[in-house]
């Protein structure tokens, strides 16, 4: 089963002398109510098979993590929130905008990433194989990727997966997450991540340098 992986929002700090109105907001870091689904983890919720976490650590793990490790695009981050919904049996939804100090440094981050894919693409475990498929979307910031992760019995798809969007606009890397019981992976999957993906890109150069 995929293990829940945070999601993880980074602020550049930028250190001109004179500052542009981003510069500026990445500089006092992301604005409370920033992200799409901050509002609904705000509400108060009484169901015990649901739950909401904020988190503003930079040091926050990337949210699709072929390798499950730490340090995967965490060189050059200024900032982080993470926004990540649980619900029982095993739905995960998470929300990731990461700032980075320059946007080679973020660029150098989804570089980081697409070695992971490849790298730990296939992980087997207790008679189950979790694999990952990636490929590059067009037309969304300045690169995209659309990943999916699967539990495969063989040939067969198993229950537990996750599917991902991940964006680079300038200095920022942003990610929303869908995991659950999923059965082969189908386009359909990523509508909403796409949609909110799109929403996050077209306001995101307001606290990064784009």
């Amino acid at each position: 089963m995929k293990k829940i992986i945070t999601l993880a929002v980074a602020v550049l700090a930028i250190g001109a002398t004179v500052a542009t109105p981003a510069a500026a907001a990445a500089a006092a870091g992301i604005p409370k109510g920033f992200l799409l689904y901050e509002k609904d983890a705000a509400k108060k919720d009484d169901n015990p098979e649901t739950n909401w976490t904020v988190s503003n650590s930079a040091k926050a793990r990337l949210a699709v993590n072929p390798c499950d490790r730490a340090a995967l695009a965490a060189t050059g981050r200024t900032a982080a929130r993470t926004v990540t919904f649980t619900g029982v049996p095993d739905f995960l939804k998470v929300e990731q905008v990461i700032l980075y100090r320059s946007k080679a440094a973020a660029a150098g981050a989804v570089a980081q990433l697409r070695s992971a894919l490849t790298t730990c693409g296939s992980n087997t475990n207790a008679g189950s194989t979790y694999r990952y498929v990636s490929s590059r979307l067009t037309g969304l910031g300045d690169e995209a990727l659309k990943v999916s992760g699967q539990v495969y019995y063989g040939k067969k798809a198993g229950v537990g997966g996750d599917r991902s969007v991940l964006v680079r606009k300038g200095n920022a890397v942003l990610v929303y997450l869908w995991g659950g019981e999923y059965s082969k992976p189908a386009k359909s999957d990523w509508a909403r991540q796409l949609s909110d993906a799109r929403k996050m890109t077209a306001k995101i150069c307001d606290i990064a340098a784009c």
